[in-house]
């Protein structure tokens, strides 16, 4: 009898074991990534042994049908597993498999062909407006350099009031700021550019901070520095608002990128048009900005007039 022939009697468990080693002392994957891997197979042995009535050998890899596959699928269903973790889960099984296969041992081909399940779109949680200018009362009262507040408030206020990306708010210069007046160009993504306006609010926020930055900064530099003078990054920026929201007890889904998001449903909840939007946006596609429209928008509705009240 063969090797392959071997281990194909063997308990799956034990492969799975050998499995888990490989994934964490040669693969050096996160103890958290290995688990969950090692957890979608264990779940999906003991439905083979529920679904054949004996312990699954590495053999009983080789002669599983797509029909197999799906009644596992359809059971974890049952139980209220969403989609995304049955995706999670048919791709450990993928990796688990491909070790069946580089140990020699048959695999069906149902684990390659079975198609991933549909999941949701995820819908962008805009962040209230009460809430964004807690942010920036808290960025303003929080840094000893008086300079550093106005920086960032004028970045807050700036990525609420323009929906710009992260990206495109740091590459802002001087230069971009006196010739804006009203308008601001913004150069996006595949280097397209767009005019986006600008409030009065938000010009007088980049103004103040302007004025206080002890930098000097020339026309063709970029305006948003750090604390030494260096160009402010997004990973800088994130931090700044990780710090903020704990600072004002805000929920986790409140990023950079939640400001844009803010800007785009507040917009569209006081009656603005998708293609304004998607233009505001700098979105190729206006299926990118037709996410929006799946928002509550009563909820929306609520929170633009608690904060803007139509006069």
């Amino acid at each position: 009898m063969g090797k392959a022939d071997k281990r194909g009697t063997q308990d799956a468990t034990h492969l799975l074991r050998d499995w888990h080693s490989v994934l964490h002392d040669q693969l050096r994957l996160s103890a958290h990534t290995v688990n969950a891997y090692v957890k979608d197979v264990e779940g999906f042995l003991a439905f083979l042994e529920s679904h054949f009535g004996h312990t699954p050998q590495a053999a009983d890899f080789a002669d599983l049908h797509m029909r197999d596959l799906r009644a596992f699928m359809a059971a974890r269903r049952a139980q209220g597993v969403s989609a995304r973790s049955l995706n999670r889960a048919l791709s450990a099984l993928r990796r688990f498999t491909a070790y069946l296969k580089e140990c020699d041992l048959p695999v069906s081909n149902a684990f390659d062909t079975m198609q991933a399940q549909k999941t949701p779109a995820n819908l962008p949680r805009a962040v209230a407006s009460q809430d964004v200018l807690q942010l920036i009362a808290c960025a303003l009262d929080g840094p000893k350099d008086k300079w550093l507040g106005l920086r960032d408030s004028a970045l807050l206020t700036l990525l609420y009031g323009t929906g710009l990306r992260i990206s495109e708010a740091l590459s802002i210069t001087r230069h971009d700021i006196e010739t804006a007046h009203d308008m601001l160009r913004v150069t996006g993504k595949g280097g397209k550019q767009r005019d986006v306006p600008l409030l009065p609010l938000v010009t007088q926020a980049l103004d103040d901070y302007l004025a206080a930055q002890p930098f000097g900064l020339r026309r063709e530099d970029k305006i948003f520095r750090g604390q030494r003078g260096g160009v402010m990054t997004p990973r800088q920026a994130q931090a700044l608002v990780s710090r903020l929201r704990r600072a004002t007890g805000l929920d986790d889904s409140v990023t950079p990128h939640a400001l844009r998001h803010s800007f785009a449903s507040h917009l569209l909840a006081g009656g603005g048009d998708l293609r304004t939007i998607q233009e505001l946006l700098g979105h190729a596609s206006l299926s990118s900005t037709q996410i929006y429209t799946k928002i509550d928008e009563t909820a929306l509705l609520a929170v633009y007039d608690s904060a803007h009240k139509r006069r």
